[in-house]
This record gives C-alpha cells, structure tokens and sequence, in this order.
C-alpha cells in the first residue's frame, strides 16, 4: 500500500448486492447450503469462547464444531464452558481437515497464537476451506516487519496483498468490505488497531490530518485482551486498583495501523494501557487539522464515511463514547471535540475488545464472506 494514499470507501450498493447473488452458499466439496457448518479452533480461550457463544445464537449456522489442539478432545464443550451449560453442545474434536469435510465444515476461525495458525492455514485452504484468523499471523504485507515484530518466522507466502496467491486480506470490514466478500483467508484486526483505525480513517481519507505534527493514539484496554495465558502482570493482585501504561514504542500492533493508514512510524505515538476492568477498549485520537474545521463539518465526515457502515456509530451533539455502552456488543462508538480555534481535534473511540475487537468482527467478516447481512447475528 502507498503511504501516500489509503483505499477510499466501497460504494455502499455492494453489499446488497452481493447478498441476492448469494442467498445460498457454495461448499467445497459441492452443492449449496442456506445454513453453514464452521468451526472454532480454540474454543476455550477468552475470544474462542466468545465465538462461539455468538455463534450459538447465529441464525444461519447450523453446526458449530469445537477443535481443541490438547488433551480436551472427547469432552463436551460444556464443561469446559460452564457458561453455556444448560445447551445442546458438541463434544470437541482434534484438528483434522478430514473431520472437518466429514462434519461439511466450510468456514474455520482460528483462536490461536500466530505460530499454531501459521501451520494450520495452508492445510485449511489446500482443502478448500476459507479462513478467518484472529491471529496476527497474517496481518502485515511483509513478512519482515512480522518477523521483526513478532520474533517468529514466517514460512508461507499467504500475508496482506502479498505476492503469493492465495492472499490474505485485511479483515476491517468498514475498509475492506468488497476484498473480504470474496476471499479464502482473512486476517481479522488487533483490538486495539481496529479502535484507532475506525477514529482515523475519515480523517486520513480526506487529507485532513496536518502530519508534521504527528498524530497521538492514547488506548487503555480491559485485562481480557492480554488473552488468557496467566502472567504476573495480569493477576488480579496486580491489576486490581492499579493503572498502568505498558509496550511503549514497542507494541506489536503499531505496523498494523501504520500499513492500513498508510503512515511513517514518525508520523505517530501509539501508547497502550491496562485497565482493571474485564473487557472494552477506549481510545483518545489526538490530530492537528490542516485547515480551521467546524464541528458540524467534522460530524459530516464521519457519518458521511460510516454510512451504510452498521458496526459504527457516530455520536452526535458532543457525546463522548463510553465502555459500558459497548461492552457485550460488536459495535465501534465514535464521538469527538473541537477546540474553539478549529484545528485540534480530538477523536475517541470506544469498542469491547472481545466484540468488535475479535470475535464480533470475526463474525462480521464471515458473514461478508458468505453472503449474509452483515450485522447478521450481531445485534
């Protein structure tokens, strides 16, 4: 992607029309169904469970199949999500491509490290099944920058607008729409990138942002998304009436938004936060504006971008957003202010960091790739 120029948004008569044409969905292995089979592969982790909780209560899936990479395989997904006891659910089963055509599974959604979905994609899409992959395995278009970032090699070619076919595609629906309808493998968005990009993208569209004074991403996010591998850092004692800013200049997420917003790394100062709180995300976007802007010129922006958009809202009359209207949901609430002078702007995003920051956008991306509303069994 040039760093001069971001992609424009899609014309927003896309998607209906691309929801008659496929108002049933192919299979691999053939035939067309109006309800689909997928699979989640760890269920157990904070964003899986969440999955497949949303899942559940999808009105077009018809089978959702648990694939556990551990000793779990056999028990029933109940026990060891005793949230959703009291429902009709499958036991889990070990990753197989094998078991996967045999249960007509033609989506999966990969919960796992990087380093488990880098191995696990090129069987996946051998066979023919399309991907969602809420890793990071596949999020950046070099595999460099990833392995600079993430301190794991990348042995396959199947990264953003790469040059090895087949691609992945950035999974922001709002900036992607059209990409992510059609392909096999989807990188879906860190939490944290998705709440800064969303605040940014009308801005940096239009050429408002002035760049030499650089832009400020100031995020604090609830202790879920550090995942649920048990850390100090992360111990109740420790985050319990605590505040703390962490991964300053060094936070993995930084090359994600820098490539989707097509900026240089000095064109912006990303710090992240930990707050004691279970889920959500808030994050304040600090620009100076090129131009001397109203706030009713800044509010047209906005909703003039997100139209059509239904997982972005766009607070009117000053508000502000806040956790505890987003929490639980898979929506991004935008609001902002103005200084008196017209050229400071501040934007703040707000979103639940296991909603739309994972797997309500996962969700979100698949019913793009199979041709259902796009809120489908999201509100």
């Amino acid at each position: 992607m040039s760093k001069s120029t971001i992609p424009k948004p899609r014309e927003k008569e896309f998607l209906p029309q691309r929801r008659r044409r496929q108002r049933e969905t192919a299979i691999p292995w053939g035939g067309t169904v109006k309800s689909y089979a997928v699979a989640v592969v760890g269920p157990t982790g904070y964003a899986g469970a969440e999955l497949v909780s949303r899942l559940l209560r999808h009105p077009r899936i018809s089978d959702v199949v648990p694939v556990v990479r551990d000793g779990n395989a056999g028990r029933p997904l109940a026990e060891l999500l005793p949230r959703l006891g009291g429902l009709a659910l499958p036991e889990c089963v070990p990753f197989s491509t094998e078991l996967l055509r045999e249960r007509s599974v033609g989506l999966v959604f990969l919960s796992t490290p990087p380093e488990v979905s880098l191995k696990l994609v090129p069987p996946l899409l051998e066979q023919g099944i399309r991907v969602v992959d809420l890793s990071a395995a596949f999020r950046l278009s070099s595999t460099e920058e990833f392995e600079r970032w993430y301190g794991i090699a990348h042995r396959n070619g199947f990264t953003v607008n790469g040059n090895h076919a087949p691609r992945a595609v950035y999974g922001l629906p709002e900036l992607h729409a059209r990409k992510i309808a059609d392909a096999q493998l989807v990188a879906n968005p860190g939490c944290y990138p998705t709440s800064v990009l969303l605040a940014l993208l009308p801005l940096r569209t239009a050429g408002w942002i002035d760049l030499d004074r650089g832009i400020v991403c100031d995020c604090k996010s609830g202790v879920s998304g550090a995942g649920k591998e048990p850390r100090l850092e992360t111990h109740f004692v420790e985050v319990e009436g605590n505040f703390r800013a962490y991964n300053l200049f060094r936070h993995r997420h930084t090359p994600e938004i820098l490539e989707q917003l097509g900026l240089e790394a000095e064109s912006l100062i990303f710090t992240t936060h930990l707050l004691p709180v279970r889920r959500g995300i808030l994050s304040s976007i600090y620009v100076w504006l090129r131009e001397r802007r109203e706030r009713q010129e800044v509010e047209s922006l906005f909703r003039s971008y997100y139209s059509g958009k239904p997982m972005v809202r766009v607070l009117a009359g000053g508000r502000l957003p806040e956790l505890q209207y987003v929490v639980e949901t898979n929506f991004c609430d935008l609001g902002f202010a103005l200084d008196a002078a017209g050229k400071r702007l501040v934007v703040v995003s707000c979103l639940d960091n296991l909603g739309k920051g994972a797997a309500g956008q996962a969700i979100q991306n698949m019913n793009l790739m199979l041709g259902f509303a796009e809120e489908e069994g999201l509100l």
